[in-house]
């Protein structure tokens, strides 16, 4: 439930305790490599097209250090694939190659939020705030949680958009929720309501 769950969203929180943040990070992270999910990546930047002959061809716009048509071969071949193209736009990985193939991976911003702060050393906190995707808080004492919510805010790319009823003020207490992908006026609009946009047309 839970995986079928983090496959879904739109982001992952990760909460570590303070003490041991990165012997749990890598559990977590492990557990959910296994599953096809993959945190703060960008899906490879990768082409390949199976055919009905002609082999296997490798091409590439960069300098190969992982892969090579040798590579390629002995993993297609694995998957039963004899004929496909293949080409790179950067220096992929064997595990890049195998995610294209499979299909099934998914690519979610995460946020790693490490509680507790207030039981370490301030030369271990400042170490903590340094790496990436790292917000360290402490629930218990309520230390940076707007930081975490601001952060949260940056990961899914959210926009707020302040409304101005015709002939009143700006309402600055509740606004408009939209994503920094889709904000355009018609999206506006099918926030508001679905028949606005027909009004608008």
């Amino acid at each position: 439930m839970v995986i079928s769950t983090a496959r879904t969203c739109n982001c992952i929180l990760i909460v570590l305790d303070a003490i041991k943040p990165i012997t749990h990070k890598r559990l977590i992270e492990k557990e959910l490599e296994g599953f096809g999910i993959r945190l703060n990546k960008e899906p490879p930047n990768l082409t390949f097209r199976k055919k009905e002959k002609g082999g296997i061809n490798l091409t590439s716009t960069v300098t190969n250090t992982h892969l090579d048509l040798d590579t390629v071969k002995a993993i297609l071949s694995e998957y039963r694939i004899h004929n496909a193209d293949v080409h790179l736009r950067y220096d992929a990985t064997a595990d890049d190659l195998i995610d294209v193939i499979e299909g099934s991976r998914v690519y979610t911003p995460c946020i790693y939020v490490v509680n507790k702060i207030d039981q370490v050393t301030m030369e271990e906190l400042e170490i903590l705030d340094k790496l990436p995707h790292y917000c360290p808080i402490s629930a218990h004492l309520e230390w940076n949680l707007d930081g975490l919510l601001e952060k949260i805010w940056e990961y899914l790319s959210l926009t707020r958009i302040y409304t101005k009823p015709k002939g009143m003020n700006p309402d600055y207490e509740d606004p408009v929720i939209l994503s920094s992908k889709r904000r355009t006026v018609e999206d506006f609009c099918e926030r508001i309501h679905n028949d606005m946009v027909k009004q608008y047309k």
